[in-house]
């Protein structure tokens, strides 16, 4: 297991609030997202990191902004959002992988953009698979993407559009690496939620530690 920050425990517990409050339980999270019980417990207990898509998985269930959960805080533009370099939602979901990203403050967005930053790592990668389409490009250093039985090696400048409900992976090789990555959620997301009749729920609610 990988170690666990604080910043993915506060999602973690956001992530348990919200459930609580709309009445859901645990068994039935589990088998919206179609993961198993016993990694949803440790997701929501903040045991373990949370891949992206049971993020959004769960945004969407909940029909609120992902950057609810990411911040605390539900988005405010609608027009335009402007980041300075440097500057965005910065998360870091476990040593050797952590992610910026640059649409947060965005209301009703359809893509997610984002710099990640990879570590070379020792052991197996972790994967992930969600729905929508995937956009990498390498600003920095070698990425390797496993991408179901493919092994795809990118370097800077190159870039990869994908189906990333395929099992698939980043892998920093022969040194730190950063690249940009622009997925589309629409599939799962917010406002699109497989409960219908709930509420939108991203500008009204405020989880009880950041009031």
């Amino acid at each position: 297991m990988n170690a666990v920050n604080s910043q993915v425990q506060q999602i973690a517990s956001r992530i348990r609030e919200l459930r609580e409050v709309l009445e859901m339980s645990q068994e039935e999270v589990a088998q919206q997202l179609g993961v198993c019980m016993e990694d949803y417990i440790r997701y929501e207990k903040g045991e373990d990191d949370i891949p992206v898509g049971v993020l959004y998985g769960f945004a969407a269930l909940c029909e609120v902004d992902p950057t609810l959960l990411l911040t605390g805080l539900p988005p405010k533009m609608r027009s335009y959002t402007l980041v300075k370099g440097g500057s965005g939602v910065e998360v870091e979901r476990y040593p050797g992988y952590s992610f910026t990203s640059l649409a947060a403050n965005y209301v009703d967005r359809e893509m997610e953009p984002m710099i990640v930053r990879l570590a070379p790592i020792t052991g197996k990668p972790e994967f992930f698979c969600h729905s929508g389409q995937e956009f990498n490009y390498v600003l920095e250093g070698t990425v390797k993407v496993l991408l179901g039985d493919h092994e795809l090696t990118l370097e800077k400048g190159d870039s990869l559009y994908f189906d990333p409900r395929i099992s698939h992976a980043q892998v920093a090789v022969g040194g730190d690496a950063v690249f940009l990555t622009v997925i589309n959620e629409q599939a799962t997301a917010y406002g699109n939620s497989t409960r219908p009749g709930r509420r939108q729920n991203n500008v009204e609610y405020r989880f009880k530690n950041e009031e």
